[in-house]
């Protein structure tokens, strides 16, 4: 920070010490970008909480969380389209017959029918209304319904979204995308166990206030 730069770069916050540091910094008018591996973008401010920064220096210094899944992209060689399993459609809310794609298996891909990772995201911006959700100590979950309420797009309709667009699959999507119990997601998506305990990399973004 004695050199002054614009943009301070940190891994990862995982004890109280980076997580002062990281808040000072943005205080002091740096743009600061991190990590945290928490459940969903909510999650990185109850865990920022957690590691001793106060509600008001949270909400002095964070401009937003950008959190991520990523999942397997559907091989470009070997891709045709098919009919997931009805259940699996009455999980996402999708009509019975909607055609999806997915990969046959080829020589590219090695017999796997996916090439690469693509990722799905969610974006919670602190805003006023999210600011004081934090100032008076509100849960993870509560910011989640919050955020949602604020417009914020979480991560399974995003992994929709990439399903429907013939980026990855809805099986993969179902598979990967742990989801907090929240009033717009269907029922009977997987749970956090189902999906294999992921966590999800958070990077966060901090600035000064004006």
């Amino acid at each position: 920070l004695r050199q002054d730069p614009d943009v301070v770069l940190l891994g990862e916050i995982r004890d109280s010490e980076t997580g002062m540091i990281a808040t000072q910094a943005s205080l002091t008018g740096h743009l600061v970008l991190s990590t945290l591996h928490t459940n969903d973008a909510a999650g990185a401010v109850t865990r920022l909480r957690d590691l001793g920064v106060p509600p008001f220096v949270i909400n002095a210094s964070l401009l937003g969380v950008l959190a991520q899944r990523l999942v397997r992209r559907i091989c470009v060689n070997c891709v045709s389209e098919y009919e997931p399993e009805s259940f699996l459609l009455r999980r996402f809310g999708e009509r019975a017959g909607t055609k999806y794609r997915r990969g046959t298996g080829c020589s590219r891909c090695g017999g796997t029918g996916f090439r690469g990772r693509v990722g799905v995201y969610e974006y919670l911006r602190i805003s006023p209304v999210i600011a004081a959700a934090i100032d008076n100590d509100a849960t993870t979950r509560e910011l989640h319904e919050t955020a949602l309420d604020e417009g914020m797009h979480p991560m399974w309709r995003d992994g929709l979204h990439k399903a429907r667009t013939g980026q990855t699959t809805l099986e993969e999507v179902a598979r990967t995308v742990a989801l907090a119990e929240q009033d717009d997601a269907p029922e009977t998506l997987p749970t956090e166990e189902a999906a294999g305990n992921q966590t999800v990399e958070t990077s966060e973004g901090m600035r000064l206030s004006a």
